[in-house]
């Protein structure tokens, strides 16, 4: 196109329009009169056009033929496609390019309408898993926070990777030693010999740990009982002593205990349910399960009675008004129904059981071998609903020492041994679906996501493996024995609970070692930023406005040493 203006190019190509609609009848003769006047040479014979009447009077009257007559049609319309003036087919090109930008912008236009829909970027967010609590109503772009939410989840994947983020070393009670861990959330409650139980919300910039009391309010400090095992969920927090006593705390309303239960003989095993306030003990040949009341007074829910030593206690999730346990006694294993108090005999007269975890419709238990000349250790899942097995997975020379069914993907589950290798099970097809040689000593506790597994070890190392790739990303040093591990997308919480409870004392070993049979707990947080000034748990809160964190590399922070 030249350089004219737009209105003249306007003009022009309706003038050229116009012309073009002119009536047939006259614009054919004066195109084969046209035609006539400049063609010298008719094609196919040598004779002049220009001096033969006859032959341009042929011309002239095969104007008006049908075109299926005409022989010479094809060279006619090359003739008067080269005789069309630059104008014209400017024109032609020009309402080309118009019906090509009308299509390009109404298709333009649907696609800016479906990338500007509301519904369609909350939709995303939800089925990806970011804020899965929230309603259409909260924000006004949900694009925008679907772009965040994207460019967050790299983040945190790339501090993970690097081990870049925030540590805390959880303050310790002098004098005690950890008798046991867990965690939920990011908040974690800890038991010591002294009988002191205390909670932490690492979500917080200031890890504020207050004790939670018990009624013996006329016991000296240090001479109560030890803990035995502690338990934590969203509103609960539950501890039991050696003494055979059990504390339930809610962590809403205050740190004094809101129900005391006793038993005649020490408590053995400890489950809390992570949905709902249910609570499950196990004490000589007894397993009762706690509930509150609709007024909410605390009652037994039900009670049952097993003919071995309960040594492993879990509470099904998403069972309803009614809660169900599963129970491990040596060589049985037991479904508790509270609702009509059933027990039911899912596994028994085989080898003992050595871990145990349940889902919602499942249950995951190891147990031992007989040798490997006849069979070795393997895991046992089973059906809650139907009562029966489903798969026998594994068949290796030692025990398997941890088994994680409820924190694992869909259709896999993770399992430690004491070879010191993790497996990756497919529930699918039953196979071994990656295994990894991870620690030196045997696996205490592990758990994976949709990319990564974190595993402790005997030996006290904390190790994580990106196992879409088979590779260690990084390993640290947390003391021995790991028993307690629990990360979620931008936090992890381990512990180092010793298997002896017998303090030593400080001034007749170095502190060195006073330090490493006493436990410790650490905090890793890979999104700093997104750290919280106040608890949303109100024992948690500061009472006062003091924050204090530290901010490391954690590859310089924690190097690779076995102290």
């Amino acid at each position: 196109m030249d350089d004219c203006s737009l209105d003249e190019f306007r003009r022009r190509w309706q003038e050229e329009l116009a012309q073009a609609q002119a009536p047939r009848k006259r614009r054919r003769p004066e195109a084969a009169e046209r035609r006539a006047r400049r063609l010298e040479v008719v094609p196919g014979r040598g004779e002049q056009a220009s001096g033969d009447p006859a032959l341009a009077q042929g011309l002239l009257e095969g104007a008006g033929r049908p075109p299926a007559a005409r022989a010479t049609r094809t060279e006619g319309q090359d003739v008067a496609s080269r005789s069309r003036s630059p104008l014209a087919r400017e024109g032609a090109g020009g309402r080309e390019q118009l019906v090509d930008q009308l299509i390009r912008d109404l298709v333009s236009k649907t696609w800016k309408v479906i990338a500007e829909d509301e519904v369609l970027w909350f939709r995303l967010c939800q089925q990806e898993g970011h804020l899965p609590d929230s309603s259409i109503s909260d924000y006004s772009c949900w694009k925008l926070i679907f772009q965040e939410c994207r460019a967050k989840e790299h983040m945190l994947r790339t501090n993970w990777k690097n081990r870049r983020g925030a540590v805390s070393e959880l303050e310790h009670i002098p004098e005690a030693v950890l008798c046991d861990v867990h965690s939920h959330d990011g908040v974690v409650i800890a038991g010591y010999t002294s009988g002191d139980v205390r909670v932490w919300d690492t979500r917080t910039w200031d890890y504020v740990a207050p004790f939670l009391e018990s009624e013996d309010e006329e016991d000296e400090p240090g001479m109560q009982p030890n803990v035995s095992f502690v338990r934590i969920n969203s509103s609960l927090a539950v501890a039991a002593y050696e003494d055979g006593f059990l504390n339930i705390w809610d962590l809403r309303t205050g740190k004094y205990p809101v129900h005391r239960f006793e038993h005649d003989a020490r408590i053995q095993a400890l489950a809390l349910s992570q949905d709902d306030a249910t609570v499950a003990t196990a004490s000589a040949f007894d397993v009762v399960m706690l509930s509150p009341s609709e007024e909410g007074y605390w009652q037994i829910a039900a009670e049952f009675e097993v003919p071995k030593l309960v040594q492993y206690l879990e509470i099904v999730p998403e069972t309803g008004r009614y809660p169900v346990a599963v129970a491990a006694a040596g060589d049985l294993m037991y479904l508790l129904k509270a609702e009509d108090s059933a027990r039911t005999l899912l596994y028994a007269h085989g080898p003992p059981v050595t871990c145990l975890d349940v889902s919602a419709n499942q249950v995951a238990f190891g147990v031992q071998g007989l040798g490997w000349v006849y069979e070795g250790s393997k895991i046992l899942v089973y059906s809650l609903e139907a009562g029966r097995r489903l798969l026998k997975l594994g068949n290796v020379l030692r025990d398997f020492t941890c088994v994680n069914l409820s924190d694992s993907p869909p259709n896999l589950m993770v399992s430690g041994n004491m070879d010191g290798r993790v497996r990756i099970h497919d529930l699918r097809s039953g196979n071994i679906a990656l295994s990894l040689s991870a620690h030196q000593l045997g696996v205490s506790a592990v758990q994976m996501d949709d990319w990564k597994i974190v595993s402790g070890g005997e030996e006290g190392l904390v190790s994580v493996w990106d196992y879409r790739t088979n590779q260690k990303l990084w390993e640290v040093y947390s003391g021995h024995p790991v028993q307690h591990i629990s990360f979620s997308s931008h936090s992890l919480i381990t512990a180092n609970v010793p298997y002896q409870t017998v303090m030593r004392k400080a001034d007749l070993d170095s502190f060195a070692t006073h330090r490493r049979h006493r436990g410790l707990i650490r905090a890793y947080e890979f999104a700093v930023d997104q750290l919280a000034f106040q608890s949303p748990v109100p024992v948690c809160r500061s009472p006062c406005d003091a924050m204090a964190t530290h901010y490391y590399d954690l590859a310089l922070a924690f190097p690779y040493n076995h102290v």
